[in-house]
């Protein structure tokens, strides 16, 4: 697929890997459909794709509540006329042990709540985008990509209950939906990013930020364009569907 005036949909595309993906993409002549909660990063991110020399439009947007994912793809499809890929990058983190224990006593357990969370958002939000997203594409006529971003949490990570379960199921999602979808033209594909330079991982703990770039056998996190060129890879490779890349500087959890 040519990303050259190609539509491209990017959840959680205000801040972080998603805006960094969208800058990326823009550079490149992509049409990006920006998905956020917080309008002013969407503004942000928008103006930044536009002085990259790309039309960008902003969709407000909680990607784990049906209606809104139904009503954004809807507008994405109505605006642009198109939709031709993507990237399903939204998610939150609630870490915490499912059981700490201090001194032989219980002091704190996993909620419920924040395991819901990120479920909600990490997991069913992307279903719910990728359902919406090869609904208009089929609709349209249009052949697409699809782009579920995980993490290699998805092999379990200590303290990562929640986040770990959603990720693995958004890696076990992109067979699926590239088996089911191949028929329409639809590729999937998905990204499993190590320890990258975002807001997230910026609000680590300093000495857990320290210990876990020891472990990366490159030596240093990775930066936000290294994913935003791997998505663009995926795009521009029509034989590339059904497979996780990690992008993780050999990190293995």
């Amino acid at each position: 697929m040519k990303v050259q005036d190609s539509v491209i949909a990017i959840t959680g595309g205000g801040q972080g890997l998603g805006r960094a993906m969208a800058e990326y993409l823009a550079a490149k002549g992509a049409r990006l459909a920006l998905i956020d909660l917080v309008p002013e990063k969407l503004n942000e991110a928008v103006g930044a794709c536009e002085a990259a020399g790309s039309q960008a439009r902003a969709y407000v947007c909680n990607v784990a509540k049906e209606e809104e994912v139904e009503a954004t793809f809807a507008a994405i499809a109505s605006d642009f006329g198109q939709l031709n890929g993507v990237i399903n990058n939204a998610g939150i983190l609630r870490d915490g042990l499912m059981i700490k224990v201090k001194e032989g006593e219980i002091v704190k357990r996993m909620s419920l709540a924040e395991w819901q969370a990120v479920i909600d958002v990490n997991l069913t939000g992307v279903f719910l985008c990728g359902r919406e997203a090869a609904t208009q594409m089929i609709r349209l006529g249009n052949q697409g990509v699809i782009i579920n971003i995980a993490s290699i949490s998805r092999a379990g990570n200590m303290g990562q209950s929640n986040y770990s379960s959603a990720k693995a199921g958004v890696s076990a999602l992109v067979p699926v939906w590239a088996k089911e979808l191949a028929r329409y033209g639809i590729r999937v594909m998905g990204i499993a990013p190590g320890f990258i330079e975002t807001e997230m991982v910026a609000s680590m703990k300093p000495e857990a930020l320290e210990k876990t770039t020891s472990r990366i056998p490159l030596g240093r996190m990775g930066k936000p364009e290294e994913i935003a060129s791997a998505a663009a890879f995926i795009f521009e490779n029509d034989y590339l569907s059904g497979r996780m890349i990690e992008v993780d500087g050999a990190l293995r959890l």
